[in-house]
C-alpha cells in the first residue's frame, strides 16, 4: 500500500513539474495564433501574425543573423573542441584539464559577456580590429560552445576500449588513417550530437550576444528585448513560438544521436 502510494506521488509530482515548465510555452505558442491584437484574451484562431514575420524585413534580419552565428559558430566550436576533447582523453592523468574546461560552463553568463566586449573594445582600440558585430559574436559564441564540444567528445573517448587504438596501430595504419577510418566513425554520433547542442545554445542565447553584438548585427533574442519593451504582442509569440520549434527540433536530434553513441 505505501509503495503504490509512493508511487501515485512521485508520477503526480512529475506531471506537475512537466505541467510547470511546459504550460507557459503553450501558453506563448498558443496566442501567437490569436486573431487579435491582445496578448492576454484569446480569441480565435489566426496565421496572421507569421504572415507578418515574413514581410518584416528587421525580423528576416535578425533571423539571418541568428542562423549565421548559430551554424557558423557551431562549426568551428566543432572542430577546435573535438581537437580538445581528445587531447584531454590522451592527458587525461592531468585533472586539472577538466577542471580548466569546466569553468567557461559555470562562468555566470554576464561575467562573460562584459569580459568579452571588454576584450574586443581594447582590441579594437589598439588594432582596429574585432569591431562590435557578426565577427564578436561568433568569437565569443564559439568560446562558450567549446567545453561543451570538449566534453562530449571526451566522453566518448572515454568510453572506448583503449587496446583499439593499440590494434589499429598493429594493423599498420598511419595516423591520418587512424583518424579517418577508426577515430572520426567511432565519434561520429557524438560529433553529430555535439553540434546540435551547440547550435541551441547558440539560438537560445541573448546575454553574451547582447554584450558584443553591433548596430547591424542583432539576432532574434535581442530583437525580442527591444521590441518586448513596448508590450508583449502575438507578434513577439510567433516569434517566441518558432525559436521554440527550432531549439525542440535541435534538442531531440541531439538526443536521437546522444542515444545512438550510448547504444
Amino acid at each position: 500500500m505505501r509503495k503504490r502510494t509512493l508511487k501515485r506521488g512521485l508520477t503526480g509530482f512529475w506531471w506537475f513539474t512537466l505541467t510547470f515548465l511546459y504550460l507557459p510555452l503553450a501558453v506563448v505558442m498558443l496566442f501567437s495564433f490569436n486573431a487579435s491584437n491582445s496578448a492576454a484574451r484569446f480569441t480565435g484562431f489566426s496565421l496572421r501574425w507569421y504572415e507578418r514575420l515574413l514581410g518584416n524585413e528587421e525580423i528576416l534580419s535578425a533571423f539571418a543573423n541568428s542562423m549565421v552565428l548559430a551554424i557558423v559558430s557551431s562549426v568551428i566550436a566543432l572542430v577546435i573542441g573535438c581537437l580538445i576533447g581528445y587531447g584531454m582523453y590522451r592527458h587525461r592523468k592531468l585533472g586539472w584539464l577538466i577542471v580548466l574546461i569546466y569553468l567557461p560552463i559555470v562562468l555566470p553568463d554576464i561575467v562573460f559577456g562584459i569580459s568579452e566586449m571588454a576584450f574586443f573594445v581594447q582590441i579594437h582600440e589598439a588594432t582596429g580590429l574585432l569591431k562590435p558585430g557578426l565577427g564578436t559574436m561568433i568569437i565569443a559564441h564559439v568560446t562558450f560552445q567549446i567545453p561543451f564540444v570538449a566534453l562530449i567528445v571526451y566522453s566518448r573517448f572515454v568510453g572506448l576500449d583503449p587496446t583499439l587504438f593499440e590494434a589499429a596501430k598493429d594493423l599498420y595504419a598511419t595516423p591520418f588513417k587512424r583518424v579517418l577510418h577508426f577515430m572520426l566513425p567511432t565519434i561520429k554520433p557524438a560529433l553529430i550530437s555535439a553540434f546540435f547542442l551547440s547550435f541551441t545554445l547558440s539560438i537560445d542565447d541573448f546575454v553574451i550576444s547582447f554584450f558584443t553584438a553591433g548596430p547591424e548585427s542583432a539576432t532574434l533574442p535581442i530583437y525580442i528585448w527591444g521590441a518586448i519593451k513596448k508590450g508583449v504582442s502575438p507578434e513577439i509569440n510567433a516569434i517566441a513560438s518558432l525559436m521554440i520549434g527550432a531549439v525542440v527540433v535541435a534538442a531531440i536530434l541531439s538526443l536521437f544521436f546522444s542515444r545512438r553513441r550510448r547504444a
